[in-house]
């Protein structure tokens, strides 16, 4: 669990009494919602409603980015809420303020009073595989203080798992072997977006982020070298002051590091096997490149486009590396910020793999090699079908800003009150509403994978291994299966127990939702995750709650007369 980011008097005695820490974000408090959700507030409360029973699911209605899946994230968060959920004084004097006068004052007195020990909250588990109408959330509690939750929910689900699936796929067509680094912050969606950035695609299979506060709230590993300006601040070697560098052991020091880089830099630009690929290399930029080595000798990386990759940057870093490497020191490699990313990287390791065989330096032809320069999944796909020798990838604006979709469209409906079933009906048959409070199984198949998502009345009895069991598709009738499965898994588990004495489950840390999550997506239908015509998931109801949707449906709508 991560740090208590310090919500000074914010409902105590409810986080209390399970330790739940506040909100991440200070700005997550009640207020946080639409105003509609405190206009129906008080009229449930003035007709006398406000504590009837409501059962409310959160889910989606189509997974994102052209794909067949998504990644489930920001429950931690709406757990934080809950525990935390409580008017100040200064709160409520506002909703009075912006309500009309005509609001009698014993709304806000009910107000004062309102916490979520009231509210049970039921969730599939952060980091999970998901498919649409699949609750996410289950939310049971007195209808006014679950409307509340509404909106909240809602934003800290929707961007959560936007960012975390767009993360994933990136990995998928990454591959497993290359690491990715998240460097979105400079162009996020301000500093929340920032923020919910690195740890979501953290969670989604990255492996750190160049985003400090992120690394300080999350215990995300962090990385980052230099940029561009620092590289072009530099006019010579002459502005280096101090020029010694203690070996790696400290047995030793290099009382001139400039001298020996410029030994090395004349060796590689005399050198047979190497002189044809350039000239003088850029000066300032080898400054420049000295003066970090000395700042960071066991951590050396340089960003070799400020002037020219190949006749510059990349024989200026050898020159370094070969320098640091007489010390006992590895540099740890380049990073390529433009141009055609795919030739550069294999001429880079081309370059390198002369330095080794010239130089006889073992290893030095598998430098790392990073890409960044606005990458997208497209543009990873076209890297692999072009061959390319990149090892890692600094990925930004297409990824937190999750430039291919806006929003994953999360919706949140009532589907039980006073334990009477309700329904929402469209003539979009996509918008129609599952009814009841549900029960929701994935089944697997005897090859491991999962086959579908089943979902039945609360007191139905559960699907077996072994047993078949006919799934539906809730609204087509001719789309339907006789399922036997080989392993049954549950969803949905009580993460919020309210006053009930359910068992509650406890939340992981970050790093084991983000092992759940790549081991979620290793063990799905590789079919399903491809990037063109995936194949659909099966979401499926029971033929007992089929048969009640549509009779509900029958009930509910209007009929029509004909004149």
């Amino acid at each position: 669990m991560e740090k208590n980011n310090g919500n000074k008097g914010v409902g105590v005695e409810s986080a209390a009494r399970f330790g739940v820490p506040g909100p991440t974000n200070p700005m997550v408090t009640p207020l946080l919602t639409d105003l509609y959700q405190f206009t129906m507030a008080y009229a449930y409360w003035k007709a006398g409603k406000h504590q009837e029973r409501a059962v409310f699911d959160l889910y989606f209605r189509k997974n994102p980015f052209g794909g067949e899946y998504t990644v489930f994230a920001g429950l931690e968060e709406c757990i934080r809420l809950v525990a935390n959920f409580k008017f100040q004084e200064d709160e409520i004097s506002f909703v009075r303020q912006m309500l009309p006068p005509s609001c009698e004052d014993e709304f806000y007195d009910y107000l004062r009073e309102v916490d979520c020990s009231d509210v049970e909250l039921y969730a599939i588990p952060e980091g999970t595989v998901v498919f649409p109408k699949v609750p996410l959330l289950r939310i049971e509690g007195p209808i006014a203080i679950v409307q509340l939750l509404e909106t909240p929910f809602v934003n800290l689900v929707n961007y959560a798992s936007l960012v975390t699936t767009n993360a994933a796929r990136h990995r998928f067509v990454a591959g497993k072997s290359k690491v990715l680094l998240e460097f979105g912050l400079r162009r996020a969606q301000g500093p929340d977006g920032g923020i919910g950035a690195s740890k979501y695609c953290y969670m989604g299979g990255f492996d750190a982020t160049s985003n400090v506060a992120a690394g300080k709230l999350f215990g995300i590993p962090l990385r980052g070298t230099h940029s561009h300006a620092f590289v072009s601040s530099y006019m010579s070697v002459d502005e280096i002051a101090e020029k010694s560098l203690r070996s790696s052991d400290g047995s030793r020091t290099c009382d001139d590091f400039v001298a020996l880089v410029q030994t090395w830099s004349s060796k590689i630009q005399w050198s047979k096997s190497l002189h044809s690929t350039f000239g003088e290399t850029n000066q300032s930029e080898l400054a420049a490149f000295i003066s970090y080595a000395l700042a960071f000798p066991a951590n050396f990386l340089a960003l070799v486009d400020t002037y020219d990759v190949m006749r510059s940057g990349v024989p200026n870093f050898c020159a370094v590396a070969l320098a640091l490497n007489d010390l006992g020191y590895k540099a740890l490699g380049i990073r390529l910020d433009s141009g055609d990313l795919a030739y550069l990287s294999c001429e880079s390791r081309k370059f390198f793999q002369s330095i080794e065989e010239e130089f006889r330096i073992p290893g030095f032809g598998k430098m790392n090699i990073t890409a960044s320069n606005d990458l997208n999944e497209e543009t990873l796909d076209a890297l692999n079908k072009q061959g390319h020798e990149v090892d890692a990838y600094g990925i930004g604006t297409y990824l937190v800003t999750c430039y291919a979709q806006a929003a994953l469209g999360c919706v949140f409906k009532l589907v039980e009150i006073n334990n009477q079933p309700r329904i929402k009906l469209s003539e979009d048959v996509s918008k129609v509403s599952i009814p009841c409070k549900k029960r929701s199984y994935r089944l697997y198949g005897r090859e491991g994978f999962p086959l579908l998502d089943i979902m039945t009345g609360e007191n139905e009895l559960p699907p077996k291994v072994g047993e078949r069991i006919l799934c539906r598709h809730p609204f087509i009738e001719s789309k339907r299966a006789y399922v036997v499965p080989q392993r049954v898994e549950e969803l949905l588990k009580c993460y919020w127990p309210g006053r009930s004495g359910k068992g509650r489950e406890e939340l992981p840390m970050l790093k084991e939702v983000r092992a759940r999550c790549i081991s979620q997506l290793d063990h799905m239908r590789s079919d399903h995750m491809r990037r063109l015509n995936p194949t659909p998931y099966k979401v499926s109801v029971s033929g007992k709650l089929y048969d009640f949707i549509h009779f509900l449906w029958l009930n509910e709508a209007p009929v029509g007369e004909l004149q």
